[in-house]
């Protein structure tokens, strides 16, 4: 396999956002949209995930579809920011690891770079890019520190960034690395994962790819989830301008 050019990085890589699930608890502040269209300083969740990529010079995008589909093909069309968009959609709930294994089916290639599809992590996407190429392609994780990891469980690496163990949320506390819904993988890699039934990245996938040479990135960068109506509330100061958040706060 040639070496991408230095001045394209993205060329051999296929960004794929998860955006199937049902998002059951936000339901009382959405509605029965999917959590990506939830609405975050005027525009889809989902938009703000998609001009992060094209600002980083992703050309080719295929969002995973569960619930409302239709809307969210409606919602991003075949072209965002420059970017090709296609779909591939789950006709039963398969879990964050069976819909990257059936979008990573009809991607030729070699790499994709997955992102949950109701968090963003404000991350220089390409040096975690350049990071994966120098680690010889294992598969990896955007870690972001946070002082309270019991909502999310923690990872833990080792001295070289390998990652060694995931501790679950009901045993986690305190402050940590958290896995921040950003990853890199051979597209081989994951067209591995078990198929036809519902499987879960963070919980059943991960763990085995640690013989794999599974590895964290750590990053200093701000995060955010919208997975609760909690978090959901304070996602439109996530993407206001920051002249914005402190006139907002001022007011009150």
């Amino acid at each position: 396999m040639t070496a991408p050019h230095p001045e394209d990085p993205w060329g051999d890589v296929t960004a794929v956002i998860l955006a199937g699930g049902l998002g059951t608890r936000l339901q009382p502040v959405v509605g029965d949209r999917p959590k990506g269209l939830a609405a975050v300083a005027g525009r889809p969740f989902l938009a703000h995930l998609m001009d992060q990529l094209s600002t980083q010079g992703i050309r080719r995008v295929v969002v995973s579809t569960g619930h409302g589909a239709g809307q969210i093909r409606e919602a991003l069309g075949g072209a965002f920011g420059g970017m090709s968009v296609g779909y591939a959609r789950e006709t039963q709930p398969l879990g964050t690891g069976g819909a990257l294994q059936l979008a990573a089916l009809g991607i030729a290639s070699p790499t994709l770079l997955v992102l949950n599809g109701d968090s963003f992590c404000r991350a220089d996407l390409t040096a975690f890019l350049q990071d994966f190429r120098r680690h010889d392609r294992k598969p990896a994780l955007l870690l972001v520190r946070m002082p309270d990891v019991s909502r999310y469980g923690r990872v833990e690496c080792d001295a070289a960034g390998a990652i060694r163990r995931f501790e679950e949320k009901a045993a986690a506390s305190g402050a940590g690395w958290i896995n921040a819904g950003v990853y890199l993988v051979d597209r081989a890699l994951a067209a591995g994962i078990p198929a036809g039934r519902a499987v879960s990245l963070e919980r059943e996938v991960f763990p085995t790819w640690i013989a794999s040479g599974l590895r964290g990135y750590p990053c200093d960068a701000a995060f955010l989830d919208i997975g609760t109506p909690e978090s959901y509330a304070r996602a439109a100061d996530f993407f206001a301008p920051a002249g914005d958040v402190e006139r907002a706060h001022a007011d009150h």
